[in-house]
């Protein structure tokens, strides 16, 4: 954690407040790095661009943890910026997840023709959610610049201040995220569309992906906001284990799924449909289209 930055004992400046696993740390660089090649192959295999973000959160743990890695050979004598680099890229890799996991639902919206049934115009809906994360980022990021170059106990906590900050917007607008998902589910369960019920897309199974996706990552922001809340001083910066039960294993979690699960299927029916609207924008009739469909499906 970098609100350690500045814990001092008998010895002088301490990171850490405990002797960070090395054998944890590769374990889990492995797991994410194994994860960043099959999301890779799946971006490549798919076309599924809008995971490109998710694929990046990847690869931000698998260098966070190997950072954490090479930081813990170094116990006691730690460097800053192998510390620093684990800290901050641990920190920010859900971000990514979450922008495109964002995404997922502006277009199942719009594939199932159920946009009366969202909380926001599903034209804002996904740049609305994608603003929130990018404050987030900005934050987080922003904080962890401010902890890196600390010269004093004010601009740690400062630097802290700005990443809880940052955490408490992820919080809101993921929070928000996952009630105008439930909302969404409720109202189309209810009065199902036209669409939705002739649709071979499994689209219920993705809105359970998302159900548990957003839970993963919501519990594991929860936890760094309290972490960073606590301060220095705080019990859950005292134990390495919450950094791997709370965060490494839930993101692991979230990747995996991701992996099994990709919602393919939904993407590549939103470009279809983007891709029709681009022919009536440019003048096609609809026999024109039905030509293009019949065309697609042979």
């Amino acid at each position: 954690m970098l609100s350690a930055l500045v814990t001092k004992d008998d010895s002088g400046f301490k990171l850490y407040h405990y002797e960070p696993s090395f054998a944890a740390a590769i374990l889990f660089a492995a797991v994410f790095f194994t994860l960043s090649a099959r999301h890779l192959q799946l971006l490549v295999k798919t076309r599924t661009w809008c995971f490109i973000p998710f694929f990046v959160g990847c690869l931000f743990e698998t260098l966070g943890y190997a950072s954490r890695g090479y930081s813990a050979k170094q116990t006691p004598d730690w460097d800053l910026m192998p510390y620093v680099a684990q800290s901050m890229l641990i920190l920010l890799g859900p971000a990514f997840y979450a922008a495109s996991i964002y995404m997922v639902l502006g277009r199942l919206l719009r594939i199932l023709e159920a946009e009366k049934y969202s909380l926001i115009k599903v034209k804002w809906l996904t740049k609305f959610f994608l603003m929130g994360d990018i404050l987030s980022i900005f934050g987080q990021g922003g904080g962890g610049g401010m902890l890196a170059t600390a010269k004093s106990e004010s601009s740690q906590n400062l630097g802290n201040t700005v990443i809880l900050l940052g955490l408490g917007i992820q919080v809101v607008f993921f929070g928000f995220f996952m009630i105008v998902t439930t909302v969404f589910h409720f109202r189309i369960t209810m009065n199902p569309t036209t669409k939705s019920i002739y649709t071979n897309m499994p689209w219920q199974r993705f809105i359970w992906v998302l159900y548990f996706s957003s839970l993963l990552i919501m519990v594991r922001s929860v936890f760094r906001m309290i972490e960073y809340a606590q301060g220095q001083d705080g019990s859950l910066i005292q134990k390495e284990v919450y950094v791997y039960v709370l965060d490494a294993l839930l993101m692991a979690f979230v990747s995996v799924v991701f992996s099994v699960y990709q919602p393919s299927d939904v993407l590549k029916e939103h470009k279809i449909l983007a891709d029709e609207d681009a022919l009536r924008t440019a003048g096609f009739d609809n026999l024109s289209l039905h030509v293009y469909d019949q065309r697609r499906q042979g």
